[in-house]
């Protein structure tokens, strides 16, 4: 039997598994039990198969970990841009006037010194997150568990490795959540130009009756998918319009914005995604459609056991200027994609540093701390847009 610490004989079995997988035998349960090895944490010992006089060794040691490199990560922005107390100066439009070349008067003049300053509206953004993060190295407690300093230096590693990943993923969760906020924030400010509805659109248009079930019926699927991509393409193309429409206007003060394909970024819900490009564009698909953009595929919005929902209580700019959290939670699912100007949400890293203590002489060990100076940022005043799949 496997996980013990002598050598089994399995020829039984393999017979057995030979004459299954080559048709001379009919297929039958198989006791895999008695040659798998599994992962276990309880540690055995034994001796020499031989002599059953000396105890055995460790054969190898593997060393888990390898790295991980986090989603969202084209939210970060350079912190010379964002760092410190931000500022951002936005020019309103006047209206034009009329030309006076062609309604002059004998015996008057016009004046050409009429003041007019520019109308500037300017937002703000303040503070930051911080938070720290310690490991404890020892420098001769663990020598008795390694063959030599080269396999002690390799445990090290990987536990440093680790560290490293979950700072990873905690960059990755929090720009998880920004996005998340800045969804929550156009729906609960009610801003239905900034929000889509694919289905209802789709049924309008087409007077079919689908729901988010029946949609993914075969008859359905690639005739929906296939509209609804040229539609986000129209969203993409729209957002290149100088306009007041896709974002948050201050009143009194309405900016025209407008984001070309490059300063885009795109997010689709990657089952959706995979769906379309494999049953439905898989012949003709050439990114074609937002191909300009940075494109990214999200497996999940928050939570990896409810993909497609948030549940968030989101803050975001009240048209008097003010920011606004809401009263209550906004718990939305079927979340196809998010296209956002690449102001209008992110994250920077202000300050990050990695500190060591002395030793420790009595313990004979000392300390590594990270420290964690960030700011996460909606910008509800840049164009965002927010698919869903109702």
């Amino acid at each position: 039997m496997a996980n013990n610490l002598t050598f089994d004989q399995i020829a039984t079995v393999l017979n057995a598994i030979v004459n299954q997988a080559t048709g001379q035998s009919a297929p039958a349960a198989t006791n895999t039990a008695d040659f798998i090895t599994q992962a276990t944490t309880a540690l055995k010992s034994g001796y020499d198969p031989l002599n059953t006089a000396i105890s055995q060794v460790l054969e190898r040691t593997i060393f888990s970990v390898r790295p991980y490199y986090e989603k969202f990560q084209g939210l970060r922005v350079d912190g010379r841009q964002w760092g410190g107390m931000a500022r951002k100066l936005n020019v309103v439009d006047k209206d034009f006037v009329n030309d006076d070349r062609y309604t002059l008067t004998d015996g008057q003049t016009v004046d050409q010194y009429i003041v007019r300053k520019p109308e500037v509206l300017q937002t703000n953004f303040y503070g930051g997150d911080t938070f720290s993060d310690y490991q404890t190295i020892t420098t001769s407690q663990l020598d008795v568990a390694f063959r030599g300093p080269d396999e002690l230096a390799e445990f090290w590693d990987m536990v440093l490795q680790n560290i490293a990943d979950r700072h990873a993923q905690a960059r990755e969760s929090i720009a998880r959540a920004c996005v998340a906020n800045f969804v929550g924030g156009i729906i609960a400010s009610a801003s239905t130009s900034q929000i889509i509805h694919l289905l209802s659109e789709y049924n309008a248009q087409t007077g079919l009756t689908l729901t988010a079930t029946s949609v993914y019926q075969p008859a359905n699927f690639a005739p929906f998918m296939k509209w609804a991509y040229a539609r986000i393409a129209q969203a993409s193309a729209m957002l290149t319009e100088r306009s007041v429409k896709y974002h948050r206007n201050v009143t009194g003060k309405e900016i025209r914005r407008h984001t070309p394909y490059d300063k885009q970024k795109v997010f689709l819900y990657a089952p959706a995604q995979y769906q379309i490009e494999a049953e439905v564009l898989s012949d003709t698909y050439h990114d074609n459609y937002i191909r300009y953009a940075a494109n990214e595929t999200v497996n999940y919005w928050q939570s990896i056991d409810d993909p497609d929902n948030i549940q968030v209580i989101p803050s975001y700019l009240a048209a008097d200027g003010t920011i606004t959290t809401a009263e209550s939670a906004v718990n939305q699912s079927n979340i196809f994609g998010v296209i956002l100007d690449e102001e209008a949400a992110g994250y920077v890293v202000k300050n990050e540093h990695l500190w060591s203590t002395p030793l420790n002489a009595r313990g004979g060990y000392y300390n590594y701390w990270w420290h964690f100076d960030r700011r996460y940022w909606n910008d509800m005043t840049e164009n965002g847009i927010v698919i869903l799949m109702d």
